[in-house]
């Protein structure tokens, strides 16, 4: 039976995160040249993880099919999530070469192999409760976020994070006595926590690692400081704990528009006193100065009158004050026509009347 007429099969893996991560094949359709390219698959097992594979036996896949794989000991079950040309080219960018041993797709899942996989699935949240109440006893500082079943439930993949090394010899043997499985411990980051469980970010949309992102690099502080956010940890972290991931996608251009910008560090001279900086606006070039003695002052500039202000200082000149570069803004108020009679204060009173007119007509009824 195939996997695309069972309808439970279906839910199972979307349950299971296969949508997650999805990347739309652009090169469907399109015929390969090359005969290795045609032959690798890309599948999708839980969540985010996903792994090449040969399809030796030449087996018509299409994207959603549910197959049967080779795995270290015994085999898989997983969703076929990408075919032709656009797998090799994934392979390429995660740097997969196809010189090394990529395991085998066996066969297009049967019933019995579904069955299977379903029975381990329905096992997974009740395993994790209990290998988190036999981390509690054994005491050891670890925190476990995910567990995975292999396909033919005959072994469990347990995802724990951890800020130190643990000794976790007798918790598998635990494990093993408990489930009576093979176990694997597999330490994951912060970032790859966060992506594995998913969730709803400050902005109201899903998590970036949840959804596309498929590499996490470093954010440093340095990019709130560059985009003038205030170090603030509650608002500048993710669910992870970390700082933010979208910190980064706009760090380009603001380090383009602030190339043009002169120091902060830079103290204005003039007659009246010094002035240090306080704030900016990047994109409207604008910059905020004040008086050393008067801390409480926020003198507005824009870019061009600071450098020419920074230029005065360097020829030896000092200026007056700032203000007499301050650019006076005339904004025309537009007048708008009155058209739904919002000016006229009797406005209030016609409703009142309203009001009036109907409470008298439902007593004249009363009579």
């Amino acid at each position: 039976m195939g996997a695309c007429g069972n309808c439970n099969s279906c839910e199972t893996s979307l349950a299971r995160g296969s949508s997650n991560s999805s990347v739309f094949n652009w090169l469907e359709g399109i015929s390969t040249i090359n005969k290795k390219q045609s032959e690798t698959v890309e599948v999708q097992f839980k969540q985010d993880r996903k792994e090449f594979y040969i399809n030796t036996n030449k087996l018509s896949l299409k994207k959603g099919e549910i197959v049967a794989v080779e795995a270290n000991s015994g085999h898989d079950i997983g969703v076929v999530s990408l075919t032709g040309e656009l797998v090799f080219l994934q392979m390429k960018r995660k740097k997969v070469s196809y010189k090394e041993s990529l395991k085998k797709i066996y066969r297009i899942a049967s019933e019995s192999d579904i069955i299977k996989w379903e029975k381990a699935i329905n096992l997974e949240k009740e395993t994790l409760k209990k290998a988190k109440l036999l981390v509690k006893k054994h005491n050891l500082q670890m925190k476990l976020s995910n567990v995975e079943y292999q396909g033919d439930n005959t072994k469990a993949v347990f995802y724990y994070t951890a800020d130190k090394r643990v000794d976790f010899r007798e918790l598998i043997k635990s494990f093993a006595s408990q489930f009576k499985i093979k176990i694997e411990m597999k330490q994951i980051g912060a970032r790859q926590e966060s992506a594995k469980l998913g969730g709803i970010g400050s902005c109201g949309r899903e998590l970036c690692c949840s959804t596309w992102m498929t590499k996490f690099p470093s954010v440093s502080t340095s990019a709130v400081r560059y985009q003038q956010l205030s170090i603030n940890p509650q608002k500048i972290s993710g669910q992870c704990g970390r700082l933010k991931c979208c910190l980064n996608f706009e760090l380009d251009s603001y380090l383009d528009g602030l190339s043009d910008f002169p120091n902060t560090k830079t103290i204005l001279k003039t007659k009246q006193d010094k002035a240090k900086f306080l704030k900016m606006d990047i994109f409207k070039k604008k910059l905020w100065y004040t008086y050393l003695k008067d801390p409480y002052s926020a003198i507005e500039l824009t870019l061009e009158r600071v450098k020419t202000i920074i230029m005065l200082n360097k020829e030896g000149k000092s200026p007056d004050k700032l203000e007499d570069f301050i650019i006076e803004t005339n904004i025309k108020k537009k007048d708008f026509q009155n058209v739904i009679g919002e000016d006229n204060i009797n406005r209030f009173d016609k409703k009142g009347n309203r009001k009036k007119q109907k409470k008298r007509k439902f007593k004249n009824k009363k009579k």
